[in-house]
């Protein structure tokens, strides 16, 4: 990996991340709503993690976008994501600077503060019934989509989520921009599309996001999908942090 994992929570200084910046990803997401990293995997990683994709027993559960009308493409649940370094050490480690994030918006909104470990959330996720691990791996080739949706899988949501590219854009594929669409209340919903390079990962809401307006915070619905693939193959890790009923 290439950040370092960290202690932290709430409070007015963000944890240091290593590589990652956590006051810029939360001044960038409260600009744009969606946030950029540096690199969080370096190419060799990036096809470790890329290549589990064919190793059924990896996973929990596979599910084929075509069929639920989600898209066009695969993705897979991963069974255990700590038996997958790349994967569990992501997950653990850029919990802490979420979670400061995350708690600086449930202050915003007037909400019960999030854990400030991975393993204090899933505590009180499994509380609530919620066991399923949810970091997946989404592979897309050409001609696949993902419809404009949200990853919530339960009453206890926590509210950002990072998408690890692991392929490099125009040398393996072409297309296949992330979109975001952002429903603003009482006006047009706007869209923003990333371009992640190899190893970057995405900062973005699961559900939706706090934004100071003229009378106070508002909260701001967005979902999120990917543009059609033209050639190649694109792998995408999804680490999502709660746990899934």
């Amino acid at each position: 990996m290439l950040f370092e994992q960290v202690d932290g929570g709430a409070g007015e200084a963000p944890p240091d991340g290593g590589v990652v910046d956590w006051g810029a990803v939360y001044r960038e997401l409260d600009e744009r709503g969606v946030a950029l990293t540096p690199p969080l995997l370096s190419p060799e990683q990036c096809a470790r993690v890329a290549a589990t994709f064919d190793r059924p027993g990896m996973f929990r559960s596979t599910v084929v976008m075509e069929r639920h009308q989600y898209g066009r493409g695969v993705y897979r649940y991963f069974a255990d994501p700590a038996a997958v370094p790349e994967v569990g050490g992501l997950r653990e480690g850029l919990y802490p600077g979420l979670a400061w994030i995350a708690n600086r918006w449930a202050g915003l909104l007037g909400e019960p503060a999030f854990p400030t470990t991975l393993e204090g959330l899933r505590e009180e996720c499994a509380r609530r019934g919620q066991v399923r691990p949810t970091p997946l791996l989404l592979r897309y080739g050409p001609g696949d989509w993902a419809a404009l949706h949200q990853d919530v899988y339960g009453d206890l949501v926590f509210p950002l989520q990072v998408a690890v590219m692991l392929n490099e854009p125009g040398a393996d594929f072409t297309g296949g921009e992330s979109v975001f669409v952002e429903q603003r209340p009482r006006a047009q919903s706007r869209a923003v599309v990333v371009r992640p390079t190899l190893g970057q990962g995405v900062v973005f809401p699961v559900r939706e996001r706090p934004v100071r307006g003229a009378h106070g915070v508002r909260r701001h619905a967005m979902r999120h999908g990917t543009n059609e693939v033209g050639s190649g193959r694109r792998n995408v890790l999804g680490v999502i942090f709660h746990d899934a009923r």
